[in-house]
This record gives C-alpha cells, sequence and structure tokens, in this order.
C-alpha cells in the first residue's frame, strides 16, 4: 500500500461494528455456495482454517451423522474401533480430524470403496506435525475458510462484485457509503471470528488476548512443538504483526522481535515458529506473483505478511481506535516509512475480503513488486486463464492520478492480460475513473 493517511470528515458516522451472529443463529458465509457446488459432487471435503473461524458450525449445517475429535472420550473409542469413524448417515462430519491424523486414510480408503458424493467433511484447525501417508488428492477436496469479509459482516450492501469485475467487461461502477475511516478501523480491532461478532471494549480484547495465549501456550504443544520461551514467541508474533501488508525478511522479523537483547535466538530456533504458526492457519501470506504468460521479468517473489485476521494484529500491537486514527507509524525497522500502522492494517482487512471473494470465483490472489521495488500492486487476482485483475489499497478518501500509476504501468506491459484496474479507498463513492481504473470504497465491495 503506498502513500500516507489522509484525514476523511464524512460528519458523525462513528457505528458499533454490526451485529450479525445471534445465539442458535446461523449466519450463512460465501464458502457456503462453494460448499453447496462441491458436496453433492466429491465424496469427502476437508475444511481447513484457524480455530474459532467458523468451520465446525459451516459443516454442521450439512452433517447427519458428527465425530468429535477433540472430545477425549470420543477420541479413545474410535482409536480403539477406528471403522466406527466412517460408519454412520452421510455426510459424516469429522471434526478436528487432526487430532487423530489416521482418520484421514480411514476416509480416503472409504471413497475408494465407495465415491457416492457428499459422504464426508472434515474440518482441521492445523495441519498435523507428520501428514497421513497419502495425500488424498482425488478423493478429498480442501476448502480453506477466512475470517468474515465486510460483506459478511453486515457493515454494507455492496453495489459491486468482484466476480463481475473478473469477467473483463470493466462493468460501470456506481454506489455509495456512509461508511468511513473510523468505521473500517473499528472493524480492524472488532475480528472477523463469528464468534467475536458484537463482542465489544474489555470483553473483546480479553478474548483475543486468550486466543493468542492459546496459541502460545497450548496450540504449539498440541502442534508437537514444545516453546521453551514463551515471551520469545510472543515477541516474535508481535513483530510478525508490526510487518502486516510488507515483504519485511525473515532476518527483519527476528532482529525486530529481539531488539535490545544481546543474545538472538538463532534460525533453528525461529524457523519452527513460522512453519507451525503456518500449520495452525495463524499466518496467512499471499504470495509474490510470477506471470506464466507475460513480458515481465524482474519480478520479487518475497511473500507479503498477513496474519489471520487483522485484529490479532492490532492486539499484539496493541493498537486503539484512537493510537491508529491518530496516524502513528509501524515500527521502523519492520513497516513502511511513508505510511502508518492503521494503513497497514486497512490493507489487511481489505485482502481478507479480497481473497474470499476470489476463492468462490476460482481464482487466485498474489502481490506484485518488481526487485527494484519501483513498481508495487497490493493485489493481482489472477483467473485460471492466467488474466489478471490489479487492485490497489488506499487509505484515503480521495484517488489522484499518483495512486493509479503502477496500474497504468502494468496496463502498459500486459495488454489485454489485464482485464481490469481497481483502486479500493475509504471514501464515500465508487465510480470510474476516465483512465478506466474503478474506484471502489472497501464496504461495496462484495462476492
Amino acid at each position: 500500500m503506498h502513500g500516507t493517511m489522509r484525514k476523511q470528515n464524512l460528519g458523525n458516522n462513528r457505528r458499533r461494528p454490526a451485529t450479525v451472529m445471534k445465539s442458535g443463529t446461523y449466519v450463512r458465509r460465501i464458502v457456503d455456495s462453494e460448499l453447496d457446488e462441491l458436496v453433492p459432487s466429491v465424496g469427502a471435503i476437508s475444511i481447513e482454517g484457524p480455530k474459532a473461524v467458523g468451520k465446525t458450525e459451516t459443516a454442521l449445517q450439512r452433517a447427519k451423522t458428527v465425530r468429535r475429535l477433540d472430545d477425549p472420550g470420543e477420541r479413545a473409542i474410535l482409536e480403539a474401533a477406528p471403522q466406527r469413524l466412517v460408519e454412520g448417515s452421510p455426510p459424516i462430519l469429522v471434526d478436528e480430524w487432526q487430532r487423530l491424523p489416521q482418520s484421514w486414510d480411514l476416509v480416503r480408503r472409504e471413497v475408494d470403496r465407495d465415491g457416492t458424493p457428499g459422504r464426508f467433511l472434515l474440518t482441521g484447525s492445523a495441519a498435523p506435525a507428520e501428514y497421513p501417508a497419502h495425500s488424498g488428492a482425488g478423493r478429498i477436496v480442501t476448502v480453506r475458510i477466512r475470517p468474515m469479509t465486510l460483506m459478511e459482516r453486515g457493515v454494507e450492501t455492496p453495489t459491486v462484485n468482484l466476480r463481475t469485475l473478473l469477467e473483463g467487461n470493466r462493468p460501470e461502477i456506481e454506489g455509495r457509503t456512509s461508511i468511513g475511516l473510523e468505521d473500517y478501523t473499528e472493524e480492524i480491532l472488532a475480528s472477523g471470528f463469528p464468534g467475536l461478532r458484537g463482542v465489544t471494549g474489555r470483553a473483546l480484547r480479553a478474548q483475543l488476548d486468550g486466543y493468542l495465549e492459546r496459541i502460545v501456550q497450548r496450540d504449539f504443544e498440541d502442534a508437537g512443538y514444545v516453546v521453551r520461551k514463551p515471551q520469545t514467541l510472543t515477541r516474535w508474533l508481535a513483530a510478525y504483526a508490526a510487518a502486516t501488508s510488507t515483504v519485511a525478511t525473515w532476518e527483519t522479523l527476528r532482529r525486530a522481535a529481539t531488539a535490545g537483547e544481546d543474545e538472538k535466538p538463532s534460525r533453528t530456533v525461529t524457523r519452527p515458529y513460522r512453519d507451525v504458526l503456518e500449520r495452525l492457519w495463524i499466518l496467512d501470506p499471499v504470495p509474490g506473483w510470477a506471470p506464466t504468460r507475460s513480458p515481465l521479468s524482474r519480478l520479487a517473489l518475497a511473500p507479503k505478511h498477513q496474519l489471520a485476521d487483522p485484529a490479532l494484529a492490532s492486539r499484539l500491537l496493541g493498537a486503539t481506535a484512537d493510537s491508529l486514527l491518530e496516524g502513528r507509524a509501524s515500527d521502523p525497522h519492520i513497516g513502511p516509512k511513508d505510511g502508518t500502522l492503521l494503513g497497514q492494517l486497512f490493507e489487511s482487512l481489505v485482502t481478507l475480503s479480497v481473497r474470499v471473494f476470489a476463492q468462490a470465483t476460482e481464482a487466485r490472489v498474489f502481490h506484485l513488486r518488481t526487485k527494484e521495488g519501483r513498481q508495487e500492486i497490493d493485489l493481482i487476482i489472477e483467473r485460471a486463464d492466467h488474466r489478471v485483475l490489479a487492485v490497489e489499497v488506499k487509505l484515503s478518501a480521495m484517488v489522484t492520478d499518483d495512486d493509479v500509476r503502477h496500474l497504468k504501468w502494468l496496463e502498459g506491459e500486459l495488454g489485454d492480460a489485464l482485464i481490469d484496474m481497481a483502486v479500493i479507498h475509504t471514501g464515500p463513492e465508487a465510480y470510474r475513473r476516465k483512465d478506466g481504473v474503478a474506484v471502489i470504497p472497501a464496504a461495496l465491495l462484495g462476492a
């Protein structure tokens, strides 16, 4: 994300985050449409994502038999009599399958024996330390679920769909919203974990603190790694949070996590942090784009760092609405010199939504950065035919010629392979500029 924060005055429109989760009421997710297509066609589906993201609740909307492997008693029974796991009325939900890794192979073999569609749903909050003997390719389809997008949170009614932009017809762009900078700030802090929607103030902070503490104190051990110095891991997580929406090197993160300490942890100590956090789906980096059919040859492929939910990054850094809106800079050793922490986190919030929308259309999301760092584009959404939609994210209520210069550069490089260009911002109105760039408030972007 380029440029500095520009304050906007849209009136007194601050609001509490939309409450979209009521007790006993399931709120339909974008991933549900994907599952609606897959369940009638494939034998087994694995729904994967971080804890508390809603995997089990989503799967329960379809399951008729449930095997809860996070229940020690039920897991002990299934360890003694494994065949029971695949018996029952389908779809059979195998919840937290990684706690009994052989369950993967049991399901795979059962699908081999009887390929009737819609038989199994698996959910997992972590990849096991040792993978099953067989990948399940061709038998078990994996579906990623992420925290709730702005659209799913009910913040606003979208007027622009990513699916339509990806069709490549450069549609008319219109719509207006009263959602402003303060509202986006509140949504960054509020979290997209379904169970936290509507929780505010100290209760929300306590829930997020507990989530992070569980990662350090319990989840690492459950994943097969003993954390000998929890405070070192916590500082490393905070350094990663400070690097949100940047391509800071792992060495930079290591130094930042141990600033002021004479003895730095070795790479052999910190490397497992990254590996386990990726297995827990807590790290969600955006890969660098490597076009397969274009004249571009000078691209850097380092990933852009993102945590699963920007609220986790905010909490790790002790950010508040006031500190973010005051424009306090992120860690100068990690973050961009000309940006703000709010800018980094706003890009993270937009990236979360775009990735969910893109997955629904079977598109993939990358970022672009040249090796010299002269050109950067925040998000590259690539269709199956390798044509792309390029998106910049701006913490600004206005979009200038300078804000679109990298998009126009890419248009000159790719020609027809670039199907559309967009800037997602914090302003009130959606429109298309004379140069063809779509300008879209983040709240008005939908699936």
